[in-house]
């Protein structure tokens, strides 16, 4: 069986609007306005009583759609990609297993992959379709491919979050699980407009592939313009230029 292949996320041409990040392991750091490093977001419109369940990373991914004003956009959707979820809850769970110990119904609530989005969807009324996705660290790519199929069902935009989170150490491989929680949202669309990010990529052979994997903080360096974006899968090199408005000729 052939393997699955995110081939098709060169084309066509994206179009980033508005970005977010949270990087708690900058703080002190210069950086973006749109960058938040806050170790314990402050996440004030969610509930109280939701809100105290939340891990600091679900109070960034809280925080950061609603600093989007992802409600307010009742039709745009909203897809969340994370390697590992919610840090150490859905492990801490295996060895609660291992051990014979009976789970908490609500802590098991709180571990499932998409159970940050509907803390979100219940704190701010949210209906829009929202999906949880994991790639085995090819997460950015996935949430491409599956944008892409949403923009061509005929949605003005959609909202990508890509979050990672450590995990306990006895679970670590070192290339593959960060030292510190992080968050990226992204609102992207097919429509370019006045200071929009054009997203275009071009292929790149192995040698120049480094293998990387795509996590919020490299997103956020490359679109500061620190770092270059390579993504794996397949290996595409990807340019971010700013929209400029046309001159009016008369």
């Amino acid at each position: 069986m052939d393997c699955l292949s995110h081939a098709d996320t060169a084309l066509p041409t994206l179009y980033l609007h508005r970005w977010r990040a949270w990087l708690p392991e900058r703080a002190g750091e210069g950086t973006s306005a749109c960058v938040i490093t806050d170790e314990k977001p402050a996440a004030s419109s969610v509930p109280a009583l939701l809100r105290r369940r939340l891990t600091p990373l679900g109070r960034a991914v809280c925080t950061l759609l609603g600093d989007m004003g992802a409600h307010e956009r009742a039709a745009m959707p909203v897809l969340h990609a994370s390697r590992h979820g919610d840090g150490h809850r859905p492990l801490d769970m295996l060895d609660t297993l291992f051990e014979g110990e009976p789970l908490s119904p609500a802590r098991f609530g709180l571990s499932v992959h998409n159970a940050v989005l509907g803390v979100y969807s219940i704190a701010f009324g949210n209906h829009a379709s929202m999906a949880a996705l994991a790639a085995a660290g090819e997460e950015f790519e996935a949430l491409l491919s599956e944008a892409r199929g949403y923009l061509a069902e005929g949605h003005e935009s959609i909202m990508l979050i890509l979050t990672d989170s450590p995990v306990p150490d006895r679970y670590r491989i070192q290339t593959q699980a960060p030292q510190a929680p992080s968050a990226m949202l992204m609102e992207l669309s097919l429509t370019p407009a006045l200071d929009a990010v054009r997203l275009q990529a071009r292929s790149v052979d192995n040698a120049e592939s480094r293998g990387q994997t795509v996590t919020p903080p490299l997103l956020a360096d490359w679109l500061m313009g620190r770092r270059d974006l390579i993504t794996r899968t397949p290996a595409l090199c990807w340019q971010a230029t700013t929209e400029m408005a046309t001159p009016h000729t008369g």
